[in-house]
């Protein structure tokens, strides 16, 4: 895995830095959807990427489809 990734579940997420805005952001990689999230510390961030993962499954389970 690379260092600029996080991984929950089988999940994987991008992570980037927005100077201008202060803030991390990123991607759930791999999916149909695009799935973002944010946050202004490392810490913030990781807490939003699982909950972006646990939102989505939760979503794909409602809709009937494969995530």
């Amino acid at each position: 895995m690379a260092n600029n990734m996080l991984k929950h579940n089988d999940f994987f997420g991008s992570v980037e830095y927005s100077a201008d805005d202060d803030c991390f952001f990123g991607k759930i990689i791999g999916t149909p959807d695009l799935v973002a999230f944010e946050g202004d510390s490392v810490e913030n961030l990781k807490i939003a990427f699982k909950e972006a993962v646990e939102n989505y499954l939760i979503l794909c389970s409602e809709a009937r489809k494969e995530p």
